[in-house]
């Protein structure tokens, strides 16, 4: 089965219940009916339900799709790999995330703000932090397009937060901060509280 992801992966707006985007259905393989659409929300959902009990080791896109009512033939029209389905929820969650109130702050505010707010996106859910770590990884060409589409958004909300014509150079230690820190929490040294803390303490040393 290919995991190429065409630029047709559009879906229809407001389609779930749970009020998931049309952004959110990008990065899934195939124009989605409001019926299909629900069932890639039923199977994200069943994924950290799974992961509640599960590490990433013994996720299969099987179980998943057996908590979630639905033959392993459909979900494997929907995703690739286990890893494909992690990094869409890790997806969704950043991309549906309302980004920090960083009104009244300064420069160092906004970034901090920033970093925190996506670190602590999987502070209360261990098992699927971990799980991301490993899916984000992944070689799978659409664990690659979601790789792509994640980094875009966070560096999106960093330039915001540093203000106009921010420096490459700071722009990209920033992103490289993040992504190590998320490395590291993802191998189990530390939690995601104690993550957000080091962002903050590492991006003031940046930019101060």
């Amino acid at each position: 089965m290919s995991g190429h992801v065409s630029s047709d992966h559009v879906s229809s707006p407001g389609v779930s219940g749970r009020g998931v985007s049309g952004r959110s259905f990008e990065s899934t393989r195939r124009r989605l009916t409001p019926k299909q659409a629900e069932t890639v929300d039923r199977l994200c959902a069943a994924a950290v339900d799974v992961l509640r009990e599960e590490d990433f080791a013994g996720l299969t896109v099987r179980t998943v799709a057996a908590r979630a009512g639905v033959g392993p033939a459909t979900a494997y029209t929907y995703f690739s790999s286990k890893e494909h389905l992690v990094a869409e929820v890790f997806w969704r969650r950043l991309s549906q995330s309302p980004r920090p109130d960083t009104d009244g702050h300064d420069r160092t505010g906004r970034v901090v703000a920033v970093l925190r707010d996506i670190a602590l996106l999987l502070a209360d859910e261990p098992g699927l932090s971990g799980a991301v770590t490993n899916a984000l990884l992944g070689s799978d060409p659409d664990v690659e397009h979601l790789r792509v589409r994640i980094g875009l958004e966070i560096r999106e909300r960093l330039e915001d937060a540093l203000g106009g014509n921010a420096d490459p150079d700071v722009l990209e230690t920033l992103e490289l901060l993040y992504a190590g820190a998320l490395l590291r929490a993802g191998m189990g040294y530390g939690s995601y509280a104690d993550l957000a803390d080091r962002l903050e303490r590492s991006a003031t040393m940046i930019l101060e």
